[in-house]
């Protein structure tokens, strides 16, 4: 007899949560740790440097600030994907994740196309102390965006079979994603202006 694991939909009466919220949450407060110590070396790295480049005279602006807008957008269509659920319309929720996901890989291919001119121009980790925090910290996020994508990819095709079965596990499943989601860009979002523009 298998036993049944419970809070799966239902939130929690001692947290308000459901098990994969909670989880989550606990998942993103490390990822708060870890930005938050490269963003910690960072500050001290430039802090301490004699000569730091002004990130506008290395990297262009206006691709950073599109690649800024595609992920914004990217947590907009994810909210609507999430609402789509709640309103039990998995046709709208397959269009709007589907958004979120090619969002998210047009700003791969753009980050793709910036780490070519960088390279073009010999502009290597190893060049400066500034090129590499770029490359560590915008490399990382771009891992980060590369796992959201599979996930999301994931509950798109295979893992929406779960709508049939249990619609309201699966919603939740969509609002954890969301979650993580929502903090990559937020991560970006701090990058953008630290790298590009200070």
């Amino acid at each position: 007899m298998s036993a049944i694991v419970p809070y799966i939909s239902k939130p929690r009466p001692d947290t308000g949560l459901y098990n994969a919220k909670m989880g989550i949450w606990l998942f993103l407060a490390s990822e708060v740790m870890l930005f938050g110590a490269l963003f910690s070396s960072y500050i001290l790295l430039r802090i301490g440097a004699v000569d730091w480049p002004h990130g506008s005279t290395l990297l262009s602006v206006p691709i950073g600030t599109f690649n800024t807008i595609v992920l914004i957008t990217s947590s907009v269509t994810m909210v609507f994907a999430w609402a789509s659920l709640k309103e039990e319309n998995l046709a709208r929720f397959k269009l709007f994740l589907g958004l979120t996901i090619l969002l998210a890989l047009t700003f791969l291919v753009v980050k793709g196309f910036e780490y070519n001119a960088k390279f073009s121009h010999h502009l290597f980790p190893r060049t400066s102390t500034y090129m590499a925090i770029y490359f560590t910290m915008t490399g990382l996020h771009a891992i980060h965006v590369i796992g959201g994508i599979i996930v999301n990819s994931y509950l798109w095709g295979p893992g929406a079979v779960m709508w049939k079965e249990d619609p309201a596990r699966f919603t939740n499943r969509i609002e954890v994603a969301g979650l993580y989601w929502h903090f990559v860009d937020l991560v970006w979002i701090f990058l953008f202006p630290v790298m590009y523009l200070l």
